[in-house]
């Protein structure tokens, strides 16, 4: 899908109609490439003169594939995350030149619809495609910090449930099973959307100096305030997600310290069982054999005698782990 914005004689963003005519292309100041067609890739580089990166060309990982510049344009790649098959990696490529901003990916984001639905109210502006591509990473950074927040509400949810399950008794170990696995499943997603939301915080972080760096003889100084406030917006990202993902592991190890002691009982229940009930087998055993010259064969209490022989050899070894605290 091919999307283009120009600048109305206000200095106003307006989002282009005909996008299929090279004239109009060439005035725009941001143009949108969404799982580009190869008519669509040949119009954009008709009316630009610039190359559109294909998807491999942008989902290189080397920093000199990321970032590099031809002929005074820029050619950046980042990976950013991608909601629409729950939380994975998409990269996302751009070419940025003095006229204007080209954008390529393959995947919907949602910063990238947050920042067209606020593109026709930003501030009139000298029409740069900078301006764009600063509107998108601010767009990508605010919506990562809510995607955070949230991450943070989720994962203080998940330890009140942990940790209050371990002051319950009487909720059922099949209950308790379900929660623990249920809460692994979560913890596992919140996990993966953490982790790929520092990598495209970093992928952001890596491009503003660049940007900053190559661009010093055109960018419009009024960005350069924004690009600062940018950087440290970024790195305020950064350390809430750090913190975020130590909160993620702490509570990922409870968890899995919560399923080793529900294990454990398992086991200690198991073990007593089997100890309490080897004296009686071994009563029962002895009385089970088949040879005359057993006594109590022939004793009018030996049946009951056997009986209680069995209870009371069961019983011994239960008070035993009742009065060591084992039980």
């Amino acid at each position: 899908m091919l999307t283009a914005f120009s600048c109305d004689p206000g200095h106003r963003p307006i989002r282009l109609t005909d996008v299929g005519d090279t004239a109009s292309l060439h005035k725009a100041v941001w143009i949108e490439l969404l799982d580009p067609t190869a008519d669509e890739e040949r119009l954009v580089q008709e009316a630009t003169g610039q190359a559109v990166p294909s998807r491999d060309e942008i989902s290189e990982i080397e920093n000199s594939s990321r970032l590099n510049i031809r002929d005074d344009v820029l050619y950046l790649s980042m990976p950013m995350v991608s909601m629409a098959d729950g939380p994975r990696a998409a990269s996302v490529g751009f070419v940025l030149s003095r006229e204007r901003l080209i954008t390529v990916r393959f995947a919907a984001i949602t910063a990238f619809n947050n920042f067209t639905a606020r593109l026709t109210k930003e501030p009139p502006h000298n029409g740069s495609g900078a301006h764009a591509l600063l509107g998108i990473l601010e767009a990508l950074v605010d919506r990562q910090a809510d995607v955070l927040e949230g991450a943070q509400v989720d994962l203080d949810d998940i330890s009140h449930r942990v940790f209050a399950l371990g002051g319950v008794h009487n909720t059922g170990r099949k209950i308790e099973d379900q929660m623990l696995r249920a809460t692994l499943a979560q913890l596992g997603r919140i996990g993966d959307l953490v982790t790929h939301i520092r990598e495209t915080q970093l992928g952001a972080a890596r491009l503003l100096p660049f940007i900053e760096a190559n661009t010093t003889e055109w960018l419009p100084a009024e960005l350069k305030p924004r690009f600062a406030a940018l950087a440290r917006d970024i790195e305020s990202v950064n350390d809430f997600d750090r913190t975020l993902f130590d909160k993620l592991q702490f509570l990922l190890d409870a968890t899995l310290g919560f399923i080793n002691m529900a294990q454990n009982d398992v086991m200690k229940v198991m073990t007593i069982a089997s100890v309490a009930g080897i004296p009686p087998v071994l009563v029962a055993g002895i009385y089970g054999m088949n040879f005359k010259n057993i006594p109590e064969y022939d004793w009018v209490y030996g049946y009951p005698y056997v009986w209680a022989m069995i209870v009371l050899t069961t019983l011994i070894p239960i008070a035993l782990f009742w009065w060591r605290k084992w039980i």
